[in-house]
Parts: C-alpha cells; structure tokens; sequence
C-alpha cells in the first residue's frame, strides 16, 4: 500500500481497497477527539491552507474543524473575490499557489473549475486536498460517507446502494469510483438530462462497477441498503455563486424524493439515508425522525474522517 505522507488526495479513482481501509482505520483511532470535543498536539507545529473559492458550510468548516481538533493551525480565505486571486487580476491557479505554499502544510481546496485542485498540485510543494471542483469530484465527502456506512454495516461489501439525485454531481462521480474496491452495486435514479456523463459510465465499465439505471426511488428502494441522496434541484457548480437572477428553486419532481410514507411502505427496515446537505424538498424534514436517517452522523464523521486524512498526509498518522 501507498504511503499517505506528503499525498495529494485529488481523486478516488485510483484509490485501492485497503487504502479506504486504512483510512477507516485512523479515523476509529482519532475519534475520541471529536467525541470529547477535545483536542490533541499530534499537528501541533502543522498549518492547513484553505483556498475556497466556492461557498461551503460542511466541507470548510469540518475540515478547520478537524486541524484544530488535532492541535494545528488554520488560515486562509472561503471567498476569492476578497483576494488579489479573485478579483480584477484573476491571478493564476499557478501564482496563487506558489505562494500559498508558503503559507502552510497542506492546502485544502474547493473551486468551480474541474481539475482546478489537480492544476494546484502540479506547482504546489505541499499537499493540495480536493474538497469539491466544479462537477468533478469530491473525495473527502465519499470517504466519509463510505465511513458513515462502514460504520453501521460493519462492511462495504454485499450492499446495495441507491443514488438518487443528479448523476453530474462531484459526489456521484467519487461513490461510484468508490464501488470499484467493493462488492457494490448501485441503482441510480438521475433524470435523463442529469445522468451519469458518457465517459464516466465508460470509465467504471471498464473497472466492473455493477450499477443499473431505474426511473424511479419506489421501482428500486426495496431492494436498498444505503439511499444515497443529492437534490435534483441544483446550483450549476461551473460558478463560484448563484446568480440572484436564478435564485428561485424549482420542486422536486415525486421520482427522485425519498419521503417517509415511501420509507414506511417499501424499505428495507434497516436502510440508511446518506444526504450531504443542503437538502431541496426531495427529503422532507419529517423522515429526520425515522431510523433511517444517518445525515448527521455523516456530518459528525465529517470532522472524523478529516482528521484522519490530516493526519495521514501530514505524516502523524501511519
């Protein structure tokens, strides 16, 4: 297996099985932490760098969350147009990041280009973590909801897994890479204009993923073990903000919702429903109560799982 020292983590394309376990594995070990809400020293002489140049709520700030929580030090910006990197100058990926890595140990990045975060790692000297580039993928978010679900099947393999929602999102893109390493088999249910992009269904062709396109949740989720869900209803994530003109939301339509009297009639009793959030209608807040929900112990493991991968490519983890 790999070394995780001095890493990038851009992808999960390429990741092996026993590189998840690994991680999983350091995560179990560093929990305690978040769990006592306490802190260590591991990453005590550490600084993280995060370059958000895209809005996030979740992945920035369990990220930070988790260099505190191992004793390091945080900096950096969550809006690039209060930088000299975006505003009137646009300066390079290139140029932004050959000071950046100056400025810290490891640099943590979201953009709204694809590939932005692997352009970063060719010039930087440290390591550059993907947390999301334009419709590409999101790596930190999978690794933690595959921990989300390892943790509660106590396996990876033999499961089921329903992804409902917009088959071009980052996050889609990262679990069916995922699959490759495990006994899974997806059922995806994307509208037909929000599938899967051609070559990503080549991609994990060639690497057996087993997964099948439905129309629809009710025409599958019987079969389920874990109802993986992302809103059809969508920012286009080529953009580093919402245009206010194109702020009205649209509804969801009834094949892509997961609700509780769909939950009560035909799933499985011990199903699971992974959502990264933020949530449209397609998950009404009344299904929060059901034992189905696991949404925000996937948000708790947010923080776990960065830990872990902090550790890891900073070297105190091995």
């Amino acid at each position: 297996m790999r070394s995780f020292q001095g890493r990038d983590i851009l992808s999960l394309k390429d990741f092996e099985r026993d590189e998840y376990l690994e991680i999983f594995r350091v995560a179990d070990e560093l929990k305690v932490y978040a769990e006592k809400r306490s802190n260590a020293d591991l990453l005590r002489s550490k600084t993280l760098l995060t370059a958000f140049y895209q809005p996030s709520t979740r992945t920035r700030l369990a990220t930070e969350a988790a260099m505190h929580r191992l004793g390091g030090h945080v900096l950096g910006f969550s809006d690039a147009k209060m930088t000299r990197a975006g505003d009137f100058y646009q300066e390079s990926i290139k140029d932004t990041v050959h000071m950046l890595e100056y400025y810290g140990d490891v640099i943590a990045m979201r953009h709204y280009q694809q590939g932005a975060p692997a352009e970063a790692a060719r010039w930087a000297s440290v390591p550059v973590i993907n947390c999301g580039d334009g419709w590409g993928e999101h790596p930190t978010q999978v690794l933690t909801d595959l921990y989300t679900i390892w943790k509660d099947k106590g396996t990876l393999d033999g499961l089921t897994v329903l992804c409902v929602g917009d088959g071009r999102m980052r996050t889609m893109h990262s679990i069916v890479y995922a699959m490759s390493q495990f006994d899974m088999e997806a059922a995806l249910v994307f509208p037909p204009d929000m599938s899967l992009p051609e070559e990503i269904k080549a991609d994990i062709d060639a690497r057996n993923v087993h997964y099948r396109e439905v129309e629809s949740v009710d025409k599958c989720i019987e079969e389920a073990d874990v109802i993986y869900m992302e809103p059809v209803v969508q920012a286009d994530y080529t953009k580093s903000r919402v245009d206010p003109e194109n702020a009205d939301k649209g509804l969801t339509p009834a094949a892509y919702k997961v609700t509780r009297e769909l939950l009560r009639s035909k799933a499985k009793s011990n199903a699971i429903i992974l959502h990264s959030l933020p949530r449209m209608d397609e998950l009404p807040t009344d299904v929060d109560s059901t034992r189905h929900a696991r949404y925000w112990f996937e948000a708790y493991n947010g923080v776990v799982m960065r830990m872990a991968l902090l550790a890891l490519v900073l070297g105190a983890a091995e």
